[in-house]
């Protein structure tokens, strides 16, 4: 099992605003204008699935699995070339900040790692940078 982390990055507001609008992923339909064309494609959202079209892997879908209230946010896949699981990490500190961190693990061979330890790793990078500039 490999694990991919981002940077941990922190955010303006306080932990149960945050946790509130990414544990509903409706809330997240304005970030379809934030993702880069040439990498993400039809995306779609519910209150707790969304899937894209991933190039070059193609059809991705996440639904939530697990939550805990107002700490973390997990994800596994539904549909993938290779199947993951995502969690959203959420750590309170101070009274209007709190921080995010992103977390992949994967069962992937060594040989795959290395094919797609960097795409995967920059894709969770911007996926934690847009998270932590949006508006809650």
């Amino acid at each position: 099992m490999s694990q991919f982390e981002s940077k941990i990055k922190v955010i303006s507001y306080n932990q149960e605003r945050v946790y509130a609008k990414l544990s509903d992923l409706n809330n997240l339909q304005a970030l379809k204008d934030r993702m880069p064309a040439d990498k993400i494609k039809n995306l779609n959202f519910d209150s707790d699935s969304l899937s894209f079209d991933a190039s070059p892997v193609g059809e991705i879908r996440l639904k939530i699995v697990d939550k805990v209230e107002p700490k973390t946010i997990k994800f596994e896949t539904v549909k993938s070339p290779i199947p993951f699981n995502l969690w959203i990490q959420l750590v309170e500190t101070g009274e209007e900040e709190c921080k995010l961190k992103l977390t992949v693990r994967i069962d992937i061979n060594p040989f795959m790692k290395g094919m797609i330890q960097k795409p995967l790793q920059e894709g969770l990078e911007k996926m934690a940078e847009t998270l932590a500039v949006i508006q809650y």
